[in-house]
């Protein structure tokens, strides 16, 4: 990342940028950030990170996307003070559909197009789940070999576990944007094989397409 902001400058109005990606959920998929390019954030720094989330989603499909900060607990009193500083901030805001405190569960649940923490945080979620992810599809092929009779289930089950490992499968949601630059920069996994670099570059694609750094900005002038 401080390659990146070296040589590209962060957009007017952001102090740091900000790494985004989607994650898997019942309803598809959300945009999570930070994923760990900042492991200490300020309210400030939430709540733009919150505004660059909210049109990265818009951008990519997703028209008034539902913003939440990840919590401890949905309860106003819930959270440290940064985060609870961040929540006022985007009570305040125009033009941001902020829909209060999301914990881990929810997110997986579908409840928001966009979740919000710092990047301490965000990563070992990120990590946590891709591990998850790794352990129940693993667990489950070695179910259905562990006897004759599983074997034959699992035969009849195979199209459905070979979908289930693609939705899961981390190449999918392969390359992580940084959000904030005058530029494009998708940083990939390091253990990506071919179809997470094709992921990465799908991402990188889109955001070209829809000119993401001047959105941005357009955005970001009326809402910081």
């Amino acid at each position: 990342m401080a390659l990146s902001r070296y040589l590209l400058k962060t957009l007017p109005g952001i102090d740091r940028p900000a790494m985004v990606t989607a994650v898997p959920t019942q309803g598809g998929y959300c945009h999570l950030l930070d994923l760990g390019a900042n492991v200490d954030c300020s309210a400030e720094h939430l709540y733009q990170f919150a505004v660059m989330g909210a049109v990265a989603a818009e951008a990519l499909g997703k028209p008034q996307p539902r913003v939440a900060l990840l919590n401890v607990g949905t309860e106003d009193i819930k959270g440290n003070q940064q985060v609870k500083l961040a929540s006022t901030l985007l009570e305040q805001a125009r033009g941001i559909n902020y829909i209060g405190y999301i914990e881990g569960d929810g997110l997986y649940r579908g409840l928001a197009d966009v979740v919000v923490c710092d990047g301490f945080v965000g990563n070992i979620l990120l990590k946590s789940s891709e591990g998850l992810a790794a352990m129940v599809v693993s667990r489950l092929e070695e179910l259905f070999a562990s006897s004759l009779s599983a074997k034959a289930i699992g035969l009849v089950a195979m199209p459905l576990l070979r979908r289930l490992r693609s939705e899961l499968t981390p190449s999918r949601y392969n390359g992580a944007s940084f959000l904030g630059l005058q530029g494009i920069v998708v940083k990939s996994h390091g253990s990506a094989g071919e179809e997470g670099i094709k992921s990465a570059l799908r991402r990188a694609l889109i955001e070209i397409r829809e000119n993401l750094p001047q959105r941005l900005h357009g955005r970001l002038e009326d809402l910081l």
